[in-house]
């Protein structure tokens, strides 16, 4: 699937992020593929799924588009979503059509800088699309500026800069602010929670919308519930 293809596919539609970490009772690449499975039999467009090993196992039961990634937490940085090119590298080399990090303005492993880890991806694997996970406006800029495919609102509310911030909060106003900065395709994603939350994002310009704990995380929603019961 080329790059024109893969934003073909999914523009105006749904991503389900299937992922699970280590400490979650569903932490397992076999359940990850089931949660695929249903998110395409549900219509989904495409998958966003975290580790090689995930991926595989969903490629090996569903046919759809990938959004992969890799979060791997290193001791010299706090980016922890494909940090480094050795993340990048090995979930590109999956066929995942793309590839997505956090460009979040923080130290990145190593050292390393993203400029260079860009123009590495794009000499290594030039037909696979890169896709910014970001947090602020000056996140969109850079990643813009670094020639990134696809802006994603995903670190919005998970940096120390944005701790706290929804991406719905006053009728999306941050978002609005995304999509007349951007200069690539927007894909909405962090607690989009609700149908109705996804048609705004899509209604406002956004090319597609992820949705993950509300969807694929069990403990998240029954916690939700829980909560409502005790308060």
């Amino acid at each position: 699937m080329g790059q024109n293809t893969f934003l073909e596919t999914v523009k105006g539609k749904l991503i389900v992020s299937c992922q699970a970490l280590k400490d979650e009772p569903l932490h397992s690449s076999f359940i990850m593929s089931r949660m695929a499975l249903a998110a395409k039999q549900a219509g989904a467009a495409a998958i966003r799924a975290n580790s090689v090993v995930d991926i595989q196992a969903i490629q090996d039961e569903v046919h759809l588009p990938m959004i992969g990634l890799n979060k791997v937490d290193y001791a010299d940085s706090p980016v922890y979503i494909t940090p480094t090119i050795k993340e990048m590298r090995a979930v590109a080399a999956t066929g995942a059509e793309v590839v997505a990090c956090a460009v979040t303005g923080q130290p990145r492993p190593h050292g390393e800088k993203l400029s260079d880890i860009v123009a590495q991806m794009r000499q290594e694997f030039p037909d696979t699309l890169l896709m910014a996970d970001t947090a602020t406006l000056a996140d969109v800029k850079q990643a813009d500026q670094l020639g990134f495919d696809i802006i994603g609102t995903t670190m919005h509310g998970y940096t120390p800069e944005t701790e706290g911030q929804n991406l719905a909060t006053n009728d999306f106003a941050y978002l609005k602010e995304v999509l007349k900065t951007a200069q690539h395709p927007v894909i909405a994603e962090g607690k989009v929670d609700t149908p109705e939350k996804l048609k705004r994002c899509l209604a406002l310009g956004c090319h597609a919308v992820v949705v993950g704990g509300a969807i694929t995380r069990p403990l998240q929603i029954a916690q939700k519930f829980i909560h409502a019961i005790e308060a």
